[in-house]
């Protein structure tokens, strides 16, 4: 069996984790090094294939159900002792790989336990809605009363340029928005970091993503820069903004060896 990794941490009472299951329904176990713990469960030799997980990966429900079973292990062990997440779909061919690993990253993975100890993450997207974007619901040829084809051309033509020019002012309003926002929650934060905007196939929320950062906080000044992240974006009707978390710290765990 090949061993799905989700993330190395601190030792810990196993007790606190019993019961927890990962990917596939499998039961976590610890791989040990020194007073480094690696948080891994079975993966089936043919799941482990890198063709067959990424074909997974690329199915939105295998996805979903693979990130989901992912984060479950990954905060349940984050609430026990300082944990550093790995990637989605790290896997090792054996438990040995990832003592390998262990020793290998020893130093570094204690440096990195170190500064997320006692902190979290808070993540922070911003939407823009293009007004307009649906004014073309009535037709050109309606809005004209059904006039001369070139007036039709015309006036669809000056109707697209006007929703063009629409679309770009509302996203520089609200990209100066986002660098204001983000100046401020910065301040709060002990790092940030600032990831590609979300596609509309992945989010619930409204209008187009603009922003899409982390931010690295004190665990016990999480709900101060969430409050704060809330009131910025409610003094802004420029743009809709989203709070999510606390998180275990995801985006600053640096990279892992994948497969």
């Amino acid at each position: 069996m090949a061993s799905y990794t989700y993330a190395v941490a601190r030792p810990f009472d196993p007790n606190q984790a019993a019961g927890l299951v990962g990917v596939d329904g499998a039961a976590i176990h610890l791989v040990r090094h020194q007073d480094l713990v690696a948080v891994v469960s079975p993966l089936a030799p043919a799941d482990a294939d890198e063709a067959a997980l990424r074909a997974r990966l690329q199915t939105l429900a295998e996805l979903e159900a693979i990130a989901r079973a992912h984060h479950r292990v990954v905060a349940a062990v984050a609430a026990c002792t300082p944990t550093l997440p790995f990637r989605l779909a790290t896997v090792h061919r054996t438990d040995d790989r990832v003592a390998r690993l262990l020793r290998r990253e020893y130093r570094r993975f204690r440096e990195t336990l170190e500064r997320l100890a006692g902190r979290v993450e808070v993540g922070v997207k911003i939407y823009v809605q293009h007004e307009g974007a649906s004014a073309g619901a009535m037709s050109v040829a309606e809005k004209t009363g059904g006039s001369g084809s070139a007036r039709v051309g015309r006036d669809y033509m000056r109707y697209r340029r006007e929703q063009r020019d629409r679309r770009q002012y509302a996203w520089r309003c609200a990209t100066t928005a986002a660098e204001q926002i983000d100046a401020v929650l910065a301040g709060l934060a002990v790092d940030r970091r600032q990831h590609r905007t979300q596609s509309a196939a992945l989010s619930a929320a409204p209008g187009e993503n603009v922003f899409n950062a982390a931010y690295l906080v004190d665990a016990g000044r999480a709900e101060e820069l969430a409050a704060r992240a809330r009131r910025l974006g409610a003094e802004n009707p420029d743009v809709t903004l989203e709070v999510t978390g606390p998180w275990p710290a995801y985006s600053f765990a640096g990279s892992e060896e994948r497969t």
